[in-house]
């Protein structure tokens, strides 16, 4: 079996993907940017090959890449990035080559968000109003409808990137004056807490392994009011919330990937669509998975990918939670008390890519407790910032 992993070494915990296919008999090929020599060694030694590109966004040069693996191993089973960038060229390769997985012509409802909308709506869960808006004149009417606050963001596009909080007329204004030359979707603002829907798909559709997390607030805030991210898994998860996200993966009709759907529940405790990605959460989101069920999904990817059997009896032993904290910021305490203090249920801390930063921040604390309360004091110890 051949599968070719691209960008298979970023984000830096990715190699993992290749490893665990190593392991599981499969042979992985990878196509990136990045010098050879510059792969951990980890990576170069589950690789049976590497091709390198000296442009990633170049498609022509993808296409080569792909075709001459394909002369050197023959038939392509799978194309992966696990990277929601890179979902559009997985497809496209997918559909020249004759790669199972999804292709062109099914990549646009997990692309756009107002695509989203619709299959939502047809799997019977409530939305934001709004829709796309062209023109000022648009964006009006849909106000008049909804009332201010909203948010506008591209309907195609990666995270939070270039996305608005709108509260007045002045600032609708504004947005038109400097909007960028894409379509935006605009949306009444949802009021509540983001609660995701994270897992795995078998082969089926049926989710292997799903799971939960908790946000402090949307990616939009973290970003453009430079707030500190933080996140934590549950052990049981809500009904309302475990139902709105089987119906969902239901109607997008996904196998063999992993997913992650955002939903708001909302003040007055309704569950609200927001999106989704057919991709594992973000770094180091994946690892967070391990930590709170002493279990390796990297593993029950590539097992399932391999056709072996997955393992599925996870029973989430442990929260999970998450802190990052931004260099420029003062905190109230050092990372040698945090890691004094934190004790054993630290599992894990890293300095993170520059590229992370203004989200996630620039060091990343990963930490798991059997007990709730003991999450939140250890996310309040990390971010606690002097007065």
């Amino acid at each position: 079996m051949n599968v070719i992993l691209l960008s298979p070494h970023f984000p830096p915990s990715s190699y993992q993907f290749a490893v665990a296919l190593r392991r599981a008999g499969v042979n992985v090929l990878g196509i990136a940017d990045a010098p050879y020599d510059s792969l951990r060694p980890e990576l170069r030694s589950a690789l049976t090959e590497y091709y390198r590109v000296n442009d990633m966004n170049d498609y022509d040069q993808l296409l080569r890449a792909v075709a001459y693996l394909t002369f050197r191993h023959g038939k392509i089973d799978r194309f992966e990035s696990h990277i929601e960038y890179w979902l559009n060229t997985e497809a496209r390769i997918r559909s020249d080559f004759n790669i199972p997985g999804i292709r062109q012509d099914q990549i646009a409802d997990m692309k756009f968000k107002s695509l989203m909308k619709e299959k939502f709506i047809a799997a019977g869960i409530e939305v934001a109003r709004g829709r796309v808006v062209r023109s000022l004149e648009e964006a009006q009417a849909l106000i008049d409808e909804v009332g201010y606050p909203v948010v506008a963001k591209p309907d195609s596009g990666v995270g939070a990137a270039n996305t608005y909080r709108i509260n007045d007329e002045t600032e609708l204004e504004g947005f038109f004056g400097a909007k960028p030359p894409v379509d935006y979707i605009m949306e009444e603002f949802i009021r509540g807490t983001i609660y995701s829907f994270d897992g795995l798909a078998g082969s089926d559709g049926a989710p292997i392994f799903y799971t939960s997390h908790v946000f402090a607030q949307g990616i939009m805030e973290t970003l453009n009011e430079d707030q500190d991210l933080y996140y934590y898994s549950l052990r049981e998860l809500p009904e309302d919330l475990l139902d709105a996200g089987l119906r969902a993966l239901q109607e997008f009709g996904i196998s063999e990937r992993f997913f992650h759907i955002e939903f708001f529940r909302t003040d007055d405790d309704q569950i609200v669509a927001l999106e989704v990605n057919m991709r594992p959460p973000g770094h180091p989101t994946m690892d967070m998975f391990n930590y709170a069920n002493d279990a390796d999904l990297y593993r029950a990817w590539a097992d399932l990918v391999a056709g072996r059997p997955v393992r599925n009896d996870y029973t989430r032993p442990y929260f999970c939670g998450y802190a990052g904290r931004k260099q420029h910021k003062h905190y109230r305490y050092s990372h040698d008390e945090i890691v004094q203090s934190l004790g054993a249920s630290l599992v894990h801390q890293e300095a993170l890519s520059p590229i992370f930063a203004p989200v996630m921040g620039n060091y990343a604390y990963i930490f798991r407790s059997p007990d709730e309360s003991e999450i939140h004091e250890a996310i309040r110890y990390v971010l606690e910032v002097r007065r």
